[in-house]
């Protein structure tokens, strides 16, 4: 079993939790009802329809501040430009 990878981004107080490893292909992503969910929460699937990962915005008001702080902190990483 794949061990569980969060990345949280402070500024934007975005979370991404990885469910395939990172760089899996996203063929389709599904937005939830915010108002359902009182919140934007995006699903990822990749072209055989399986779950890759799932976006959490406004991630302090959803996800427990545990899981938050042992997330990757991405918050001001420099993008790799080659």
């Amino acid at each position: 079993m794949l061990p569980l990878q969060i990345t949280y981004d402070q500024e934007a107080d975005a979370a991404y939790i990885y469910l395939q490893p990172q760089g899996a292909q996203i063929a389709k992503m599904y937005p939830c009802d915010p108002v359902a969910v009182e919140g934007m929460i995006n699903l990822d699937f990749d072209a055989a329809g399986r779950l890759v990962g799932i976006e959490v915005l406004g991630a302090r008001s959803k996800l427990a501040p545990e899981l938050l702080g042992a997330a990757d902190d991405i918050t001001r990483r420099q993008p790799d430009v080659r």
